[in-house]
């Protein structure tokens, strides 16, 4: 079968130029297991330095955490010291306008003092007034 470009086939169903040609040979096949397989002092001493790194590891996580809770809680403490220096600011400042003679006499009229000789009037349902024009000043607006 001259120039015929099929080969026999095996028992398999192959041919038999792909066969031989994915087949190893024995020694093939050793030098492929050998290749393979890590010595073991080496394979030893990849997991002995394994063991070291998370045996280091597991020594820095107490301290790692500790360090990173002490932070959030001096941020938080910072936060709160600024709130308390703003709150002191708006103290002093109405302190220093509380001890101005106008205030003074704004917090006596609010008492209910009066300057010599003035008269006291005491007038009466200030507030159902208010109110009261509230709600004419809404129904003229609507109209």
């Amino acid at each position: 079968m001259r120039g015929c470009r099929f080969r026999a086939k095996t028992s398999r169903g192959r041919q038999d130029a792909d066969h031989s040609a994915r087949t190893p040979t024995p020694m093939a096949k050793r030098r492929i297991k050998q290749r393979k397989r890590i010595p073991r002092g080496r394979f030893l001493v990849r997991w002995l330095i394994l063991a070291v790194f998370g045996f280091v590891a597991f020594l820095y996580y107490q301290p790692l955490r500790s360090y990173v809770d002490t932070n959030d809680a001096v941020e938080q403490r910072a936060a709160e010291v600024e709130s308390l220096r703003a709150e002191r600011r708006s103290l002093e400042r109405r302190l220093a306008e509380a001890d101005t003679p106008e205030a003074l006499a704004r917090e006596a009229r609010r008492l209910g003092y009066v300057k010599p000789g003035e008269r006291l009037f005491i007038v009466k349902g200030i507030d159902a007034w208010r109110r009261a024009q509230a709600l004419k000043a809404k129904h003229t607006d609507r109209r």
